[in-house]
Parts: C-alpha cells; structure tokens; sequence
C-alpha cells in the first residue's frame, strides 16, 4: 500500500479574524491594490530603478501580481511561476525590503478596509522576509530574519 503525497500543502485553517477579511477581498480590490502600489513603486527614487530596468511594459506584469496576490489573498491557484527564482538576481538590500513594505502598507491602509489591510501587509512581511532571506543566502550572505513589529490590533 502505498500513501500519495499532494502536490501542495493542505491549507492552514484561517482564524475568524482572517475569515473575515479574506471575506471582503475580490480581484477589483487586488488589482487597486497593486496598481496603486505600483504606481508608488515606478515613482519612488530608490526601489523604482530596480523596476524599471527589468519591466517595459508594466500592463503583464501587472496581470502577473493580480495573479500572484490572487493565489496569495484568496487561494486560487491563478499563480503559475516562481517568484523567488524570479527575485534571485536582483540587485536589492536591506533598504529596498524595507521601502517596498512601506509603499506597500500605505497603500494597503489606503485602499483597503483595516482588517483587510492587515491581511495583505502580514502575507507581504512574510514573503518579503522569504525573498530577503533567499536573495541574501544566495550571495552567501546570512541575515537576520525580518520579523514584523507586532502592535496592539495585531494577530502575533
């Protein structure tokens, strides 16, 4: 007898705080999201060169983040690449890490109701720290791992 494995994990039950903003999010509010977190992001004087150099045409990559948050936010599977494959080679520390999470929390808080805001920036911590970690071990380097202050409001 032999035990299949699944090709992903099975999902982490959600807590009702979760449940309940994850409940509001659609893919209008995703893709406001991330166009309005982009258009920060073309514009801002440190992160916006590394983008810049790599994307000509914003509208597929665009449709890519659409996907990617579709498949993060809600679990739909839209996703369909590697995004730490993709992240490897870029030219980034530290600073850019930390100016990406800071566009991306103003514009979460901007377009998004609180708890929904909060959905998105805890997932964004977590897969910044990945990519940070994954982008630094590939040069060799060790770096502290990227830990979110925690404030009162915030599941831990």
């Amino acid at each position: 007898m032999s035990a299949s494995i699944p090709a992903r994990p099975a999902p982490q039950a959600l807590s009702p705080e979760d449940q309940r903003a994850r409940a509001q999010i659609d893919d209008a509010l995703i893709e406001r999201l991330m166009r309005g977190f982009y258009d920060k992001v073309r514009a801002d004087d440190l992160i916006g060169p590394v983008f810049a150099e790599r994307i000509s045409d914003w509208e597929p990559h665009l449709q890519k983040m659409f996907a990617f948050w579709s498949s993060v936010a809600l679990g739909t599977g839209r996703y369909e690449g590697n995004p730490m494959g993709a992240h490897l080679p870029l030219p980034v520390e530290r600073a850019h890490f930390d100016r990406w999470l800071a566009l991306f929390e103003e514009t979460a808080h901007a377009v998004c109701p609180p708890e929904v805001a909060e959905y998105f920036i805890a997932r964004a911590w977590r897969i910044a720290a990945s990519f940070e970690m994954g982008i630094h071990a590939r040069r060799g380097e060790i770096v502290p791992t990227r830990q979110r202050p925690w404030t009162p409001g915030q599941s831990r």
